[in-house]
């Protein structure tokens, strides 16, 4: 027992003092040659020492869990009793490893097989025998392909009648080679901040600040041919901006102009510009709107509305659209067309679960709805650039659809009044270069069509 103790010493020793340089563990596919020493003990009903022993072995790992190990151990020992001699004990066969945590540096693994066993006693007849064994092992991998090994076995076999016990333990040294390299772990994208965008197109009047919402009023006026000038049966139309902006003063608007497609794209913006000015300019006169709230854009034909196909619907798309911006003080006003919000809701990474300090930006939606029940509302879900298309895509509609649910479980309204669409990246406000671009971009839009019933 104190020859065993000692070589389980050993092995411990050689473990403890192993680099731990970066490993690879068990590759599928690959060849082992291993070389081992350690001690062999022998069934006391056998009278022979134990000794040292020497082996080497051949192995295949089928895949990192499975493999197979062909071996060949020689031991030299002698008898215990008066006149027995030396002997040479010689154990050969083969053992199936199942490894445990075979992408480690340090793999555990179970082995059982079988094989022969041969005795060479000195002035006696050989015995061979058949032997079962089993038992545990371990591989430390100090580089890819090298690997300190421990290994005890438990031998058991018959001989004359009765069952014997053998007992082997042993250290050595193993190299691995072919097979599968693994996978080197994945190293973590460095965290950068988006290239600068171009310019997709400009920022849409509609959208509504923080604190803010939009009345969207078309206004359906006739131009002469190439002129701008406002004809008389349509400051009816106008006077909708005018006395509306004169009741509340804390309004501001952006006039725009839009045509069909005939003639050139560059005429067109030319002319949709003077007719958004030419607007302005009346508001001011007529209704004494000061020109420092309102703004002219004129947009040419790159907004439609309608198909410029027919000529319905280039009568549509000729047109002025006022985008007034009010506060959220502006009370019971009943917009003649559209309205649209701009609730401040953030979600957390990847979620779409509403947070309860945000209900009372969704209850401006469901009071205003609930205050006007002939209005409809879309639901609009944005967010910035950062992850797939896709991804943002279906998170936005997420997102939407959550704020659809709030509304009809927390304020009953009915859910053929709502709609929710996601737009994932498709439509920003701001550029996403920065963290506050992007901060703008993460949003819900509510925009309200209100059917006013006389």
């Amino acid at each position: 027992m104190k020859k065993i103790s000692c070589y389980l010493m050993v092995l411990l020793f050689l473990f403890v003092i192993a680099s731990t340089a970066a490993a690879a563990g068990i590759q599928p596919d690959s060849f082992t040659l291993s070389g081992i020493v350690g001690g062999y003990s022998f069934d006391g009903k056998q009278h022979l020492e134990t000794r040292p022993v020497v082996g080497i072995r051949g192995g295949y790992n089928f895949t990192k869990y499975v493999g197979v190990e062909a071996l060949f151990d020689y031991v030299r020992t002698e008898g215990t009793r008066a006149g027995l001699g030396d002997a040479n004990v010689y154990r050969y066969g083969g053992d199936v490893l199942l490894h445990i945590l075979p992408d480690s540096d340090l793999v555990p693994y179970l082995a059982a097989g079988y094989g022969g066993l041969t005795l060479d006693r000195e002035n006696q007849k050989t015995n061979n025998h058949g032997v079962f064994d089993y038992g545990v092992g371990l591989k430390y991998f100090l580089t890819d392909n090298l690997a300190l090994r421990g290994d005890f076995r438990h031998l058991v076999f018959r001989d004359s009648g009765e069952t014997l016990y053998n007992y082997e333990y042993t250290a050595g040294v193993t190299y691995q080679f072919g097979g599968e390299k693994p996978a080197p772990a994945p190293v973590p994208p460095p965290v950068v901040e988006p290239a600068p965008e171009a310019p997709l197109e400009p920022v849409p009047a509609a959208e509504p600040t923080p604190g803010r919402y939009k009345y969207c009023i078309t206004l359906h006026i006739e131009f002469d041919i190439d002129k701008a000038d406002i004809r008389p049966e349509y400051h009816d139309e106008v006077a909708k901006v005018g006395d509306f902006m004169k009741k509340y003063p804390t309004t501001t608007t952006v006039i725009e102009g839009h045509t069909d497609n005939v003639g050139t794209a560059e005429y067109n913006m030319g002319l949709s510009q003077r007719r958004a000015e030419s607007v302005v300019n009346y508001l001011v006169e007529k209704f004494g709107i000061e020109n420092s709230r309102l703004s002219a854009k004129g947009y040419g034909l790159t907004r439609p509305v309608a198909d410029n196909s027919t000529n319905e619907g280039k009568q549509l798309n000729r047109r002025i659209e006022a985008i007034i911006d009010c506060a959220f003080d502006v009370k019971e006003i009943q917009p003649p067309e559209r309205l649209c919000m701009l609730l401040q809701v953030e979600f957390d990474t990847g979620k779409a679960d509403i947070k309860p300090q945000y209900r009372e930006e969704i209850a401006k939606v469901g009071d205003y709805m609930k205050k006007y029940p002939t209005t409809t509302a879309v639901i609009e879900g944005h967010t910035d650039n950062v992850g797939g298309s896709e991804y943002n895509m279906k998170l936005s509609q997420e997102r939407a659809e959550n704020v659809v649910n709030y509304l009809v479980e927390n304020f009953g309204i009915e859910r053929s009044r709502l709609t929710a669409k996601g737009y994932g990246f498709t439509r920003r406000i701001a550029y996403n270069n920065t963290a506050e671009g992007r901060q703008k971009n993460r949003r819900i839009n509510a925009v309200i069509d209100c059917v006013i019933k006389k």
